[in-house]
């Protein structure tokens, strides 16, 4: 099917299937990166799995935009789809870090692609995450200390390892070494980047240059369980409240005026569900305050007639946001991918649910929900089969206008998680990668977009703005 031809469907969701509108988002570029390459850690010793610890994979956890051609891209913990240890759920000493990337989208068409544009990225630099102050790590198992060898007076590195924890405190500890970076956004000014966790789930913030934490935000008590393990099934089994293992703070979002981060947990709280349940929680942190709301978001797809995790949160103005759901099946799971949408909610006037308890009263206060594109038909109408399309599509950023066919549009850069493995199980390559679509205001459905700005070179901010940061009262421009 020609590129320009992919129209969808976006179905209305608020609580049931009802309208029904055509959009035209394009996919106009593939980019990849191969997943046997190194990065620029210099960490290259073999983890405990025998995994370089500079292998550069997991690269679309998270995706930022910097500016220009320059993002910032996100690994999670570390390579543990390899078995060394169960008791630590065969996580790694890996030290979580961010890649500075270059996405070179040129206005070539791609013969590999047969895209209008090509998609050429190139690492910049990686920089790993430190803390000055002494961290929590585990103990020896199976002959491997925990405490990172690259470790200083002044830099304790944070690590992938799930066993880095003191058990006597709660899971929301700043103090503990484990880590499962998963969202990243940068700040207004530049200089910073927020991270979101899943063992916590934390919230930190970062200095963009030395990986230095600089804060950390206290989140709701709620989000964190009691009592913690090295094994995630433990962790679950032992607690009966706050967030699922490994399904913590997966997405985050940052106002376009940089005002207000938006932390997505992975999965519904076990109080309201757990794994499988409809009602994830999305938090809203006022960066300057710390203050924190809580909306409610109903990941069921009445389509599917099934409950599904989400993976990243983008804002597209102050008040309206986009959510990735997706299945885990695709191209690294030797199978065929189906679910792999973006949807769009506005939480303008939506109920704050921090006092409310429970997936009734969650789903009671629900934003309102519809379809902003089915990825996975995307890539299907250019020619992908379904065991071609990622598996795990987590990281989502906007980025530079283009120009195409004279008509200027938008971008939207989506990237996957390979889970640091070269190849699949049944041997097929499995390289980063990240998909380019293109929209207009007109696909929007009535919603404005507000691309986030930066300062220049010269300390000056670009197009500056004084949108309130009160959601309700925000004022949008294009």
């Amino acid at each position: 099917m020609n590129w320009r031809k992919g129209l969808f469907a976006a179905t209305c969701v608020a609580s049931a299937l009802a309208c029904t509108t055509a959009q035209a988002i394009d996919l106009i570029a593939i980019g990849a990166l191969p997943g046997t390459g190194a990065d620029l850690s210099g960490q290259s010793a073999l983890l405990e799995n025998g995994v370089r610890g500079d292998l550069l994979g997991g690269i679309g956890s998270g995706l930022a935009w910097a500016g220009g051609s320059t993002f910032l891209a996100l690994p999670d913990r570390g390579p543990n789809a390899v078995n060394w240890n169960a008791t630590v759920d065969n996580t790694t000493s890996y030290i979580p870090r961010f890649h500075t990337l270059h996405l070179h989208l040129k206005r070539e068409a791609s013969a590999a692609t047969g895209l209008p544009f090509t998609l050429q990225p190139v690492l910049a630099q990686t920089t790993l995450l430190y803390s000055r102050e002494r961290l929590n790590y585990g103990g020896v198992v199976a002959g491997f200390g925990a405490t990172p060898a690259s470790n200083t007076r002044g830099h304790y590195y944070f690590s992938g390892r799930s066993d880095n924890f003191n058990p006597a405190t709660p899971s929301s500890d700043a103090r503990d070494a484990r880590l499962d970076t998963e969202g990243i956004r940068l700040s207004r000014d530049g200089k910073s980047v927020f991270i979101s966790d899943e063992y916590g789930p934390y919230l930190y913030q970062f200095d963009r240059r030395t990986g230095e934490r600089l804060r950390t935000f206290t989140l709701p008590a709620i989000l964190a369980v009691s009592h913690k393990s090295a094994m995630g099934a433990t962790e679950i089994s032992g607690n009966t409240s706050g967030r699922v293992a490994n399904k913590g703070m997966e997405g985050l979002a940052i106002s376009p005026n940089g005002k207000t981060l938006f932390g997505f947990m992975q999965s519904p709280l076990i109080q309201d569900g757990g794994d499988g349940g409809r009602a994830n929680r999305i938090v809203a942190v006022n960066i300057k305050t710390g203050a924190t709301t809580q909306y409610a978001y109903d990941n069921y797809l009445d389509d599917k007639a099934k409950a599904y995790n989400s993976s990243e949160l983008l804002a597209l103005n102050n008040h309206e946001l986009l959510v990735l759901e997706r299945d885990g099946k695709g191209l690294g799971d030797d199978s065929n991918a189906d679910v792999k949408r973006i949807y769009k909610i506005d939480i303008k006037g939506a109920a704050d649910v921090s006092g409310l308890t429970g997936q009734a009263a969650l789903l009671q206060k629900a934003a309102s929900k519809s379809l902003f594109l089915d990825i996975a038909a995307a890539l299907k109408a250019h020619g992908l089969a379904a065991a071609q399309i990622p598996a795990k599509l987590e990281g989502m950023t906007f980025g530079e206008d283009v120009v195409v066919d004279g008509v200027t549009k938008h971008t939207l850069y989506v990237g996957n998680d390979n889970d640091f493995l070269a190849t699949t199980p049944g041997g097929l390559a499995n390289p980063n990668q990240w998909f380019v679509f293109a929209f207009t205001d007109a696909d929007l459905g009535g919603s404005k977009f507000v691309n986030q700005r930066f300062r220049d070179d010269q300390g000056h901010r670009e197009d500056d703005d004084d949108e309130d940061d009160d959601h309700g009262h925000d004022h949008d421009r294009k």
